[in-house]
């Protein structure tokens, strides 16, 4: 059993159970809508009393968990961290939270999180912890990788909403794990004299569709045939859950003057153990011929390598596209060799950029 009256101090929070003395605040959160307290907590505020009485602890009880207050250093309760689904001859428990709408994005989350993991693996026997988070919840996702978790797979369509399906994230955290995050790129903004490099928005999805949907576009990359808004909606979600993974990132380029999108510029398949990735990119059709997207591969390659670290950039271009191969050389790149059949049967020309290439 969990031990009945934890008391887990964070930087900022303190971890304990629900109480009597809690009553004012939860009316106050029953009256007010906001959803972050554990499953089966009350509807209505005169269901209050009998909740922090009895049914707060009822998991506690079953010896299968245990549901905590968050409470900030002035005792205000602003979210709720569970263990759950715990199975003592297994040695695994399942954690969950949530934080109260008006606290969020301060990293309370993370901070509770890394705190009763910590709790977890210092006064009980459990060996292993679950989290599971929708795939669509970016937040949540961030949250678990913050705190150290794994990113082991997803369970498709797993979870059914009043929207429907999601799709589920399992991550799991071992007693043995380090719990320091996984290498992952920042959301960040670069400039150059005409553009502005930076991570993509809801805005951005008529631009990145008509781009990719382009016949030029379609003929010379790999994008889905054709394209729509849905697949641009699809793309800037993927390429925010591959920056969590660790796996790459994503950028718009707009023009600094005017505002308008220009450019998509990504990288793909990072090696953190090397320090290597492959950058792409396409050019809105009405942005080409500008310079564009040599300036933004440029200044993203300069980051890369001197801020970020990186070894070697890799970036392949079509032997059928000379603009394509120019952007490259313009940026620096050095060409390495032709990969035959590389693209639905095209060949690629191989180019790279390595530190020793920066003057």
């Amino acid at each position: 059993m969990f031990d009945p009256q934890p008391a887990i101090a964070t930087e900022r929070l303190v971890l304990r159970p629900f109480g009597p003395s809690d009553a004012d605040r939860i009316r106050s959160v029953v009256e007010s809508g906001a959803r972050f307290l554990p499953p089966g907590a009350p509807g209505h505020v005169a269901s209050v009393p009998q909740w922090l009485a009895n049914g707060v602890h009822e998991l506690h009880r079953s010896g299968q968990g245990i549901h905590l207050a968050m409470t900030d250093r002035n005792g205000l309760i602003v979210g709720a961290i569970s263990l759950f689904k715990t199975v003592w001859g297994a040695g695994t428990t399942e954690v969950g939270y949530g934080v109260h709408p008006l606290h969020r994005g301060r990293g309370l989350a993370t901070e509770a999180l890394r705190g009763l993991v910590a709790y977890v693996f210092a006064e009980t026997t459990l060996r292993r912890v679950d989290l599971t988070a929708n795939l669509d919840n970016l937040p949540s996702l961030s949250v678990a990788r913050k705190a150290g978790f794994t990113w082991e797979g997803v369970l498709r369509a797993a979870v059914l909403e009043d929207d429907g399906p999601h799709d589920l994230v399992i991550f799991g955290l071992l007693r043995d794990d380090s719990r320091t995050p996984a290498d992952l790129l920042p959301r960040t903004e670069l400039r150059t004299g005409r553009l502005l490099v930076r991570p993509f928005a809801e805005e951005d999805v008529p631009d990145l569709a008509a781009t990719a949907a382009d016949p030029l576009t379609q003929s010379m990359t790999g994008v889905p045939r054709n394209y729509t808004q849905a697949h641009a909606r699809a793309f800037i979600a993927d390429a925010e859950r591959m920056r969590l993974r660790g796996e790459g990132v994503a950028w718009a380029v707009e023009e600094e003057e005017g505002g308008r999108f220009a450019v998509s510029v990504d990288l793909r398949d990072v090696d953190w153990g090397n320090r290597t990735g492959e950058i792409g990119y396409m050019a809105a059709p009405w942005a080409r011929g500008r310079g564009y997207t040599a300036e933004a591969v440029t200044a993203i390659g300069r980051w890369l390598l001197q801020e970020q670290r990186f070894h070697r950039l890799r970036l392949r271009a079509a032997v059928s596209n000379p603009a394509s191969q120019r952007v490259a050389e313009k940026a620096g790149f050095v060409r390495e060799g032709v990969e035959r059949g590389a693209l639905r049967g095209e060949d690629l020309v191989v180019y790279s950029l390595v530190p020793a290439d920066l003057s």
